[in-house]
């Protein structure tokens, strides 16, 4: 077996059999400890305990706006993501959990039926396959079927992420994105310990490090990412501290969307977005990442890119651009040579 198959293996025993609830995992880097919206809150109170119980993450990768869309889920384990994205997608839209673990699935499917008359849907708009991110064709997913794609903390497990990160892009319709959460590091995790069972199962030794995730993105040709949130991952196990404990983990939520028009770095249009406040979840303002919080009716300058990421994907009757590309003014005055997760000091609007 090669140490590939073998990592699928451990996985599997780890999340199909050593791992039978929350409660059952030896850190707190699958357990999400970022605060949900309300919106998102108030659907998981309609979710089955028996779901909740068994739910592993380490953020809130549903993003807003998804009504009629189609979502898949990459790694959605027994579906509570994936449910509330249901519900979220409404009637018009449909949902696809993924996952490589038979006892997860077994669970995912035997809720649909509860979720669906909670949620008041007369024909279900969820299903659940069995399947590998590395190779999305096998489910049937055709190219550009997929409006977005999440994921919750899944992709770290996977052996080669070059390979999901090119079968998400192929999947995703032009302008469609990329809103997922996962443990990242800042080095690279030794390779010896890339074949310890519990600390890949528990989302550590396969954690990606930020510099790899960006050259990764940039071969399959997305050039700017964003990210939404961020947190410091600690260890809180003496026993997987003293073996890992020399590297810093961060759990993040990141956003990419399959636009051929993005840059490699910030430039300026003399571009500003007024954001408009018709996103129901999303009334008062609507963040984008870190560094553009929108507020509704407030118009704030941007870069071509994130013009780009506003006015080409789902957002863009929600938002008024001023201005195109017909003139370029230089590069926009923000600090993208910054690695992933790193913060600027300047008052600047951009990333």
């Amino acid at each position: 077996m090669t140490d590939a198959a073998q990592r699928v293996e451990n996985v599997k025993q780890y999340y199909g059999k050593t791992v039978q609830a929350t409660k059952d995992l030896k850190t707190n880097a699958c357990c999400t400890t970022e605060s949900l919206p309300a919106y998102i809150r108030q659907i998981l109170k309609n979710i089955d305990q028996e779901i909740l119980t068994k739910f592993y993450g380490c953020g809130s990768p549903i993003p807003p706006a998804l009504e009629g869309c189609v979502v898949l889920d990459i790694g959605c384990g027994t579906g509570r993501d994936a449910y509330a994205v249901s519900k979220l997608v409404g009637p018009d839209g449909r949902v696809i959990g993924m996952d490589m673990t038979d006892e997860q699935l077994e669970f995912a499917n035997r809720h649909i039926d509860s979720q669906m008359k909670k949620f008041g849907f007369i024909a279900h708009n969820i299903e659940f396959k069995k399947g590998y991110a590395e190779d999305l064709s096998h489910l049937g997913i055709e190219d550009g079927s997929i409006d977005v794609v999440i994921s919750n903390c899944v992709i770290n497990l996977c052996s080669d992420k070059r390979k999901v990160f090119s079968e998400i892009f192929r999947v995703l319709k032009p302008g469609g994105e990329l809103y997922f959460s996962d443990v990242f590091t800042k080095q690279r995790v030794p390779e010896y310990l890339h074949s310890d069972p519990v600390l890949v199962g528990e989302c550590l030794a396969g954690a990606m490090y930020v510099e790899d995730f960006r050259r990764i993105l940039r071969e399959i040709k997305c050039f700017d990412h964003r990210v939404v949130s961020q947190k410091a991952v600690t260890i809180d196990n003496p026993e997987i501290e003293t073996k890992i404990g020399m590297i810093e983990f961060e759990s993040m939520t990141v956003r990419a969307f399959k636009l051929d028009i993005l840059e490699d770095c910030c430039e300026d249009y003399g571009q500003s977005a007024v954001y408009l406040g018709t996103i129901p979840e999303c009334p008062h303002r609507f963040i984008l990442d870190e560094y553009h919080i929108f507020i509704t009716g407030k118009p704030m300058l941007i870069c071509g890119n994130t013009a780009s990421m506003l006015e080409e994907t789902r957002f863009g009757r929600h938002f008024k651009i001023t201005g195109d590309r017909s003139r370029h003014f230089g590069k926009f005055p923000c600090s993208t040579e910054l690695a992933l997760g790193e913060k600027q000091n300047s008052n600047s609007s951009c990333c």
